[in-house]
């Protein structure tokens, strides 16, 4: 599988940076990075990473849907934020379907590191569906998945993930930077 892994890795760096540049053609490229990483998680066992690809697949066809109708609506993408109560009803909600998804796959499958992969599988599907939203919070909840990602695939054997996610990071807190500067005033 190195190869297919390198080749999503490569997609997965363009289609980040183009996210944080608030660019709209980073959805082909995570379209195709998330078709490919299906395989590779499957192929390492990290089945809730596997299903999130599957997930990934069909809200990026939303987020690519939304964020050209708002970038024809206002001639850019704009961002904006939650509000207090509101991020701490996505933050209970992430934690809770991560923790039961965990339980879940350390109950019913042999999937390596369940809990440490669901964090992943419940932290990025809420950080997608905000990205999608156009919410600068999203970049948050990536730094915590990045955080938890790079020991999790380097031990599952997945350097290439690994660095990916690493670069992620260092992304995720750029677009951090950037979106925070494009909130309305």
């Amino acid at each position: 599988m190195t190869e297919i892994e390198w080749i999503a890795a490569g997609l997965g760096l363009a289609n980040v940076a183009l996210v944080v540049r608030r660019s709209v053609w980073n959805y082909p490229f995570a379209l195709a990075m998330v078709s490919l990483y299906f395989f590779v998680f499957v192929d390492a066992k990290l089945y809730s990473d596997a299903i999130l690809q599957l997930f990934f697949l069909a809200i990026n066809l939303y987020g690519w849907w939304a964020w050209l109708k708002v970038r024809q609506a206002a001639g850019e993408v704009t961002v904006g934020g939650l509000s207090w109560p509101a991020r701490g009803l996505w933050l209970a909600g992430t934690v809770a379907l991560s923790l039961g998804w965990g339980f879940g796959m350390a109950h019913f499958t042999d999937a390596n590191a369940p809990i440490a992969d669901a964090m992943i599988l419940g932290g990025s599907v809420a950080a997608q569906i905000l990205m999608a939203m156009r919410r600068w919070e999203n970049w948050l909840l990536w730094i915590a998945v990045d955080l938890i990602a790079v020991p999790l695939y380097f031990s599952r054997g997945l350097e290439p993930t690994a660095g990916l996610y690493l670069v992620f990071l260092a992304l995720a807190v750029a677009g951090l930077v950037t979106w925070r500067k494009k909130l309305p005033a």
